[in-house]
């Protein structure tokens, strides 16, 4: 049986309407200024966008994951890594942890004007020397009358320039590691200084360098417990490379179907590029491996669901078997675009440089590897 029922695709439809219809067409305008405008959020919230897995107490949508991942899916279509990372960063990686563990005060808020686009969110934990390794992040906080002092910096934050709030990792003990980690919720003031970073792919992206000097955080945006950080960032680990996954499959559907109408209209020699062999077999290539990609997605994803989060080998799985294979077929039917493909115009050269990012975001090909060698037992 299918993870998604007839309101799930329902929803598909109505989300590819608002994708093609309100961002798509704005794509090279924003991949060119390098920024797209922060009314894409309130857009996207008037049409219920930001909040379908949350509840209606909140302004969600009272939606589940599987709601939530047809949109991640869909939003491949509007034609920009950057602009499709900003919105899923915002709904998917710095809301989550309110959610599950912010008190009714921080949820009321933080996550209420989230959902409906009142604020920005963005997600610090990556630092200059400590990606995948977050035992290693070297931000601390010190305990100050009142709440506590922030002092570090923050790397490669998606929506980082543009946030109204952080939800921030930083050691709270001297030692730090696994053990000695808390998060807080960072409001906008004068001691984050974000610098934005320009990057191969997401141009339209906002990714930034965040120094925080004397950043005052109240006792009461302490976000779960003092110390128990490292279990808020392993908690939204799953889902936020499940919808990695999905977003590379949905591309890789984008890119093989402009690449066969290209071949199809495209000719050399007196007939299509379809009438040649090798292109036939190649576009058969790729189309098995958007089809096995999917399926290897979706059950991750019914997993997950199903277990209620607990689908750490297939979901790494997934994420592995997508990213690397998504920049593959960029890169094949880039080729089959010949010329074409190296330029602006025709997208795919786009394409090529966002995929980049998937095997090394969200937790490298490397270090999905070692997931899954210490569940296999290896």
């Amino acid at each position: 049986m299918s993870v998604f029922a007839d309101e799930h695709e329902a929803l598909r439809e109505s989300a590819r309407r608002f994708v093609l219809a309100e961002l798509r067409p704005h794509a090279r305008e924003w991949e060119r200024a390098r920024w797209f405008p922060d009314e894409v959020f309130g857009r996207c919230a008037e049409h219920g966008f930001l909040g379908l897995k949350y509840p209606e107490e909140y302004g969600g949508q009272g939606g589940d994951y599987v709601h939530e991942a047809v949109f991640a899916e869909e939003l491949a279509h509007c034609g920009s890594g950057g602009l499709a990372a900003g919105i899923g960063a915002h709904v998917n990686i710095a809301t989550p942890p309110i959610f599950k563990f912010g008190t009714a005060d921080q949820k009321e808020r933080y996550l209420r004007p989230a959902i409906a686009a009142e604020k920005i969110a963005a997600l610090a934990i990556t630092e200059p020397d400590a990606g995948s390794d977050v035992a290693g992040i070297k931000t601390h906080a010190r305990r100050v009358d009142g709440g506590w002092v922030l002092n570090g910096s923050k790397m490669f934050i998606t929506n980082g320039v543009r946030a109204h709030f952080w939800v921030t990792a930083a050691k709270t003990t001297g030692e730090g590691g696994h053990h000695g980690l808390s998060f807080f919720i960072v409001d906008r003031q004068d001691g984050v200084k974000p610098s934005k970073i320009e990057k191969m792919g997401w141009h339209a992206g906002d990714t930034a360098l965040i120094a925080l000097d004397d950043v005052f955080v109240p006792d009461e945006n302490l976000l779960g417990g003092e110390n128990q950080g490292f279990y808020l960032i392993m908690a939204n680990f799953q889902w936020e490379r499940l919808v990695m996954a999905l977003g590379a499959v949905g591309a890789m559907q984008v890119a093989y179907d402009k690449t066969v109408e290209f071949a199809k209209q495209r000719n050399a020699f007196g007939r299509p590029l379809t009438g040649f062999q090798t292109l036939r077999h190649k576009l058969a290539d790729v189309a098995t491996t958007v089809h096995t990609s999917r399926v290897v997605t979706y059950d991750a994803l019914e997993r997950f669901v199903r277990t209620e989060g607990d689908a750490v080998k297939e979901v790494t799985m997934a994420k592995l078997a997508t990213q690397r294979a998504c920049f593959d077929v960029m890169d094949t039917c880039l080729q089959i675009h010949g010329g074409a493909g190296y330029m602006e115009e025709y997208e795919i050269e786009r394409m090529a440089r966002d995929a980049r990012l998937g095997p090394i975001g969200g937790g490298t090909d490397e270090i999905m590897r070692e997931i899954l060698a210490k569940v296999l037992a290896l």
